[in-house]
């Protein structure tokens, strides 16, 4: 994770410094070298995911003359990533958005008991039959809820394991094809993570939160929103708030986006886009070869 763009670009370089010296913690190696199973913590992974996607932001503002206000209709992340458009958008500092999601990532790793928790895929349902599932199974007890609604046919649910699984099940007999059990420390976006809204609520209001360059589009709201206190306000309702990313890609072309340019890490996102929008342009910038050609048609 990043390491390419660290080698080729100073700018990249100091950012993972920054991230290592905030955290008192070699993070940038362990985003390197491993061990897998370390950096796969959450309260690992949500501080490197950021990292990495600061890193190109930050060289492509040196490099190819990169300005959100100028350049940017808004910007958007998904789940932990809402901090990381935050931060690219001169919301938070970088060192603010380290710490941050270091401390959300504890908290949503300890707030439910190992194996009381769950999350599942369900491939192929639409919204309202995942919904619909959701509810069927809690009526014989637990917690489901939709967590993620990532894009046409790929809806994440999450709560207490039984109900999780009773969901699936359901879902399949309402036509999914597929239920794939997520690999996840905790049950994310679902009312068991109110402990660690809580740590959030505590840990946002000591941070100054500043109007960023260009509006931010809320994962709970699909909306955007630019006023440091709502920032603030929808932060902490998104530990336990769903992530509307189908609805939120839905509204881009409304809101004069023609393009999206994911940045960081891999292509998830642009993949969820093209599902949802076939007709907006789609970029992804990861390596110093992408950052040569994004900064052409800059």
């Amino acid at each position: 994770m990043g390491f390419s763009l660290a080698e080729a670009f100073a700018a990249a370089r100091d950012v993972f410094q920054e991230v290592d010296e905030t955290l008192s913690q070699k993070l940038s190696r362990l985003m390197w070298e491993g061990p897998l199973e370390d950096l796969t913590l959450t309260e690992n992974a949500q501080p490197a995911i950021m990292a990495s996607s600061i890193a190109v932001i930050r060289v492509l503002q040196k490099e190819a003359g990169l300005d959100l206000a100028k350049h940017a209709r808004l910007v958007a992340g998904h789940s932990l990533g809402e901090y990381s458009a935050l931060c690219a958008a001169g919301a938070f500092t970088l060192s603010d958005t380290a710490r941050l999601l270091k401390i959300r990532g504890r908290a949503m790793q300890s707030a439910v008991a190992p194996g009381a928790g769950a999350m599942a895929a369900l491939i192929g349902a639409d919204i309202e039959t995942a919904e619909a599932a959701a509810k069927e199974a809690c009526a014989a007890g637990g917690i489901c809820v939709v967590a993620n609604d990532n894009a046409p046919g790929q809806v994440v649910i999450s709560g207490t394991a039984e109900a999780v699984t009773r969901a699936g099940e359901i879902a399949k007999a309402k036509g999914a094809k597929r239920v794939i059990p997520l690999a996840v420390s905790a049950p994310f976006h679902c009312a068991l993570m109110q402990p660690a809204a809580d740590a959030m609520a505590e840990a946002l209001a000591a941070i100054t939160i500043r109007p960023p360059a260009v509006p931010v589009l809320a994962n709970v709201t699909a909306a955007e929103v630019s006023e440091p206190d709502a920032i603030r306000r929808l932060l902490v309702e998104q530990v336990t708030g769903r992530v509307r990313w189908r609805e939120s890609m839905l509204a881009l072309k409304g809101l004069g986006v023609n393009m999206t340019v994911e940045a960081g890490t891999g292509n998830v996102l642009t993949g969820m886009v093209k599902r949802t929008d076939k007709e907006l342009a789609t970029v992804t910038v990861e390596t110093p070869e992408d950052i040569e050609a994004f900064a052409k048609v800059l």
